[in-house]
């Protein structure tokens, strides 16, 4: 498609966009009286109009059966997080009793590591990205540390090379050879939060596991982002927030996913609690823990369903779209973005680089070559909610769900608008 930058060729595109509707399902903040042009669904997503009528449900039945709510509420309690399952197995490309929700995300790494991080003397090096997010690394650190072991020595970090700002697949190949049989566990956030490249998923696991090491992925910047089929390329484990691309809220429940092979088993290591115990034997109180045949097995305590609520209501329309037309139109709007971005860098005295590669997902992070914070401060003043990086990175993620066409031609004209003025 040949793009133009103006905006009757921006709405003439919203015209044609399937998912047009799905933007007033959604609540926008307002900067001067007028809706924002919303960047930053890679940190918080926007609350869908419908959560409040899930929440409110709960409220209801906590008001009028209090402890009944549990077995008698029309979504009983006990099992709320269950109706979660099939349509997240949908998105990460899994069978439902591989997905459970539970937790937080960094929580839920921590659990996992109990189970998939199982140091030897000779077996217990960690593969990561350098610089993965700073959960990730304090995770990291701290797991190494309970175990006696150096962290310098244990932790191994995959460099990008001298004055590139991405990850080569075939570097994280090498380094995985190269650790050869002290590798116990890859484990390599998704998508990278801040340049926004994905990796090679399929690739890198594959590898990983013919090294005989276990392979997990934080998919915090992944899931409803692009596509995943975690059960296919044989991914031990994975788990992920809710309040980005999911929409669910801000620190909401977290996603996880644990590969089939490891399920019904009671000789895999793991922290365990009652609600992670078979359902039809929960209440009678046994000593002896008796897992749940699904990834409910690393539940510990029973779901906050006033939590899991509103990552319902969002999962009820990624049913609705389904991931392929949500990567559809996310393979036009960020083309058009970065159409946008280049042409005002021929109006401007200042450049723009983009440091995202084409193995992309919905994020652009883009250098703004003679530009510093004032220039962000511009853009949120006058209703442009983006993501700023020091020293000077801005963070883009035109998510698919309500973002607009006529948002990527404005908010060309506002950027622009704010280099002139300065």
């Amino acid at each position: 498609m040949k793009f133009q930058n103006t905006l009757s060729f921006a709405r003439e595109l919203d015209t044609q966009d399937p998912l047009a509707r799905y933007r007033n399902e959604f609540y926008f903040p307002k900067v001067n009286g007028s809706d924002v042009i919303y960047f930053t669904g890679n940190s918080l997503g926007l609350q869908p109009k419908r959560t409040q009528a899930f929440v409110d449900e709960i409220m209801k039945d906590w008001r009028e059966l209090a402890v009944e709510g549990h077995f008698y509420a029309d979504k009983s309690w006990w099992d709320y997080h269950e109706r979660l399952a099939q349509p997240l197995a949908k998105v990460v490309g899994a069978l439902p009793a591989e997905i459970s929700v539970m937790n937080t995300l960094t929580v839920n790494l921590h659990l996992l590591m109990v189970s998939f991080y199982r140091p030897t003397k000779k077996r217990y090096k960690i593969l990561c990205e350098e610089k993965a997010f700073p959960s990730d690394q304090y995770m990291f650190q701290s797991q190494v540390k309970f175990h006696n072991l150096d962290v310098s020595d244990t932790l191994v970090e995959i460099k990008k090379r001298e004055g590139e700002n991405f990850w080569r697949t075939e570097d994280v190949i090498a380094k995985i050879n190269e650790i050869g049989d002290e590798l116990a566990l890859v484990l390599i956030g998704g998508v990278n939060y801040y340049n926004g490249q994905v990796f090679d998923m399929q690739t890198i696991t594959r590898a990983g596991k013919k090294a005989g090491a276990f392979v997990g992925w934080d998919l915090a910047h992944a899931v409803g982002n692009i596509e995943l089929q975690l059960h296919d390329w044989d991914v031990d484990f994975a788990a992920w927030c809710s309040y980005k691309y999911m929409n669910s809220g801000p620190g909401n429940a977290s996603g996880i996913y644990v590969h089939e092979r490891y399920l019904n088993r009671r000789d895999i290591p793991r922290f365990e609690g009652w609600w992670g115990t078979k359902k039809d034997t929960r209440f009678l109180m046994q000593p002896e823990f008796d897992p749940m045949e699904t990834a409910d097995a690393w539940q510990i305590s029973n779901a906050p369903v006033l939590a899991v609520a509103p990552y319902l209501a969002s999962l009820e329309m990624f049913e609705e779209v389904g991931m392929q037309a949500l990567i559809k139109k996310r393979n036009l709007i960020v083309p058009y973005l970065e159409f946008i971005l280049k042409e005002i860098d021929k109006e401007v005295d200042s450049s723009f680089e983009i440091i995202t590669p084409k193995d992309r997902g919905t994020q652009l992070s883009v250098f703004l070559h003679g530009e510093g914070r004032p220039l962000f401060d511009y853009l949120m003043t006058n209703g442009v909610i983006t993501d700023w990086r020091e020293p000077n990175v801005i963070r883009l993620a035109p998510a698919p769900f309500y973002c607009s066409y006529e948002d990527m031609y404005r908010f060309g004209q506002i950027l622009k608008e704010g280099i002139l003025k300065k």
